[in-house]
């Protein structure tokens, strides 16, 4: 015990020795460069019209790559008020965050509803794998955003198109690795239930389930990963709300700041995410 914690408090400061030469190489190579917005010289008007088309002419315009103060001051500026709603293209990250997130659990929701039991279905039938083995090959490699105009197309509308890429980006690897979990159960502990003549809805919970739990979590853990990845390039083709086309506009906005504090959030909200599917795996994840 004294020997992990020891090794957690090395693995601590070496990273923030690295932390710091991050910092602190990103400081030297930064110009620090910044210009007043375009709004001077426009009328209230204009102003906001401007605004209405995705554009803030009052924004700051960084003329090089922002040094990480002026990172640190953007981002103190939008979480000291992150669900202020001004209009459609003006809405704090806090907000942006929800649609984002309220996105990715529809389609991964709608992927594991489908999934697990079509893995399920997959891995307890030899006849059955051989017979989706050739579907799954073929779709598993599409680019989730490949569908994309396929859905604009077919769904007519821009929410639910997301929800589907979600959808189909998520269901493969929960599929594969439920179908592989369900298939590598113990053929001894199958064959104690059968003897037990235990009916087959009995067998897949108490028996099934539990054994293929952590591979099925891996799997799922792999989803969730693809689908925050694959969320905010959505966002950026259909436009709205959510991270990925806030990112997009601030860009459009010649925001760098906003952008990296944006593309922080991204990546802090995708380790949590992360984290919280590594403390389930923990909590099925059985010493045999």
């Amino acid at each position: 015990m004294k020997q992990v914690a020891t090794l957690n408090l090395r693995a601590a400061v070496v990273s923030l020795f690295l932390l710091a030469c991050f910092i602190g190489i990103w400081q030297l190579a930064s110009t620090g460069l910044s210009v007043g917005g375009a709004s001077s010289g426009m009328t209230a008007e204009e102003i906001e019209y401007a605004k209405m088309m995705g554009k803030d002419p009052g924004a700051e315009k960084s003329a090089g790559f922002p040094p990480p103060l002026e990172v640190a001051k953007a981002s103190w500026v939008h979480l000291s008020d992150p669900f202020y709603d001004k209009g459609p293209n003006d809405k704090g990250i806090g907000i942006q965050l929800g649609h984002s997130l309220a996105r990715v659990a529809a389609g991964y929701l709608l992927a594991m509803a489908v999934a697990i039991p079509l893995g399920f279905l997959i891995g307890m039938s030899p006849l059955m794998r051989k017979a989706f083995d050739p579907f799954v090959q073929v779709l598993k490699p599409i680019s989730p955003l490949a569908w994309m105009p396929l859905a604009l197309y077919t769904l007519k509308d821009s929410d639910v198109s997301g929800i589907f890429v979600i959808f189909i980006c998520s269901i493969w690897p929960m599929l594969i690795n439920t179908a592989f979990g369900v298939a590598s159960v113990k053929r001894e502990w199958l064959n104690v239930a059968s003897t037990l003549e235990v009916n087959p809805i009995r067998k897949a919970f108490q028996v099934i389930l539990p054994a293929a739990a952590p591979t099925i979590l891996t799997g799922m853990r792999i989803s969730m990963g693809i689908a925050w990845l694959v969320i905010v390039a959505a966002e950026m083709l259909v436009g709205g709300t959510g991270i990925g086309y806030f990112v997009w506009n601030e860009w459009n906005n010649l925001s760098l700041t906003n952008v990296i504090f944006a593309v922080l959030v991204i990546g802090v909200v995708g380790m949590l995410l992360d984290l919280m599917f590594a403390q389930l795996q923990k909590v099925v994840t059985y010493v045999e």
